[in-house]
């Protein structure tokens, strides 16, 4: 009988030691268990800053249109695919994409809810304006073309007038569009409107596909010089 008691009393031992360190393991798992689904759903990408970083993704777009820009105008050479490279990103990801989500899934609800009707229309014509200007670069990113010096300016000149438009664009929607757009819509809308972008995403760019397309941006950043964070930092 003692023995019995005792051969429990181990087990009862064991059993609390293994639980124990089941519970330690669990507690240091990253992404445990132990988040709600409320504290999960609260750590997503949001539509608003999903679309942000999207703008992240153009800004540096942006940089590479004005380091092919200044070398245009210098007679310096380059790489085309650094030209086809970027105006491609520009039409697939920005205007075929992001402008796209923006189009069907944000302008409406505001217009529908009668704010900033204003705004959204010249957000509009911009988009408009950018993708003309996008088809012109298209057409002239040739090897022979850059070989002509108008073909160059003109090629400069797109660049320039891409940059200077979609400047004050996202900065306009990142700081007066975006912060007004979850009171337009319900906190059901707002929620559904993330899971439709991230399979948008996903059915145009495959899995890990924002990721994917800042690859593709660094790459073309590589091919430039301009991937180095530091260079850009003031040296007096």
């Amino acid at each position: 009988m003692q023995e019995a008691q005792v051969a429990l009393s181990s087990r009862r031992h064991f059993i609390l030691q293994a639980g124990a360190l089941l519970g330690a393991t669990v507690l240091l798992r990253p992404g445990a268990a132990g988040a709600t689904p409320k504290e999960a759903k609260a750590a997503e990408v949001t539509p608003p800053e999903d679309l942000m970083r999207e703008h992240g993704v153009l800004r540096r777009l942006m940089l590479i249109y004005d380091a092919l820009g200044a070398r245009l105008q210098q007679g310096t050479d380059f790489p085309l695919t650094a030209l086809t490279g970027a105006t491609d990103l520009i039409r697939r990801f920005i205007q075929d994409y992001h402008e796209k989500d923006e189009e069907e899934y944000l302008f409406p609800r505001f217009i529908k809810a009668g704010k900033m009707a204003d705004l959204v229309q010249v957000l509009l014509q911009q988009h408009e304006a950018g993708r003309r200007l996008t088809g012109r670069l298209q057409a002239l990113s040739t090897a022979e073309n850059l070989k002509q010096p108008a073909d160059r300016q003109k090629l400069a000149e797109y660049l320039q007038s891409f940059n200077r438009m979609y400047r004050p664009h996202a900065a306009r929607e990142d700081t007066v569009l975006y912060p007004a757009f979850r009171p337009v819509v319900t906190p059901g809308q707002f929620d559904a409107l993330r899971d439709t972008f991230e399979d948008k995403e996903q059915k145009l760019f495959g899995k890990d596909g924002f990721e994917k397309i800042v690859s593709q941006v660094a790459g073309l950043e590589q091919q430039l010089g301009l991937y180095d964070l530091g260079q850009f930092t003031p040296r007096s």
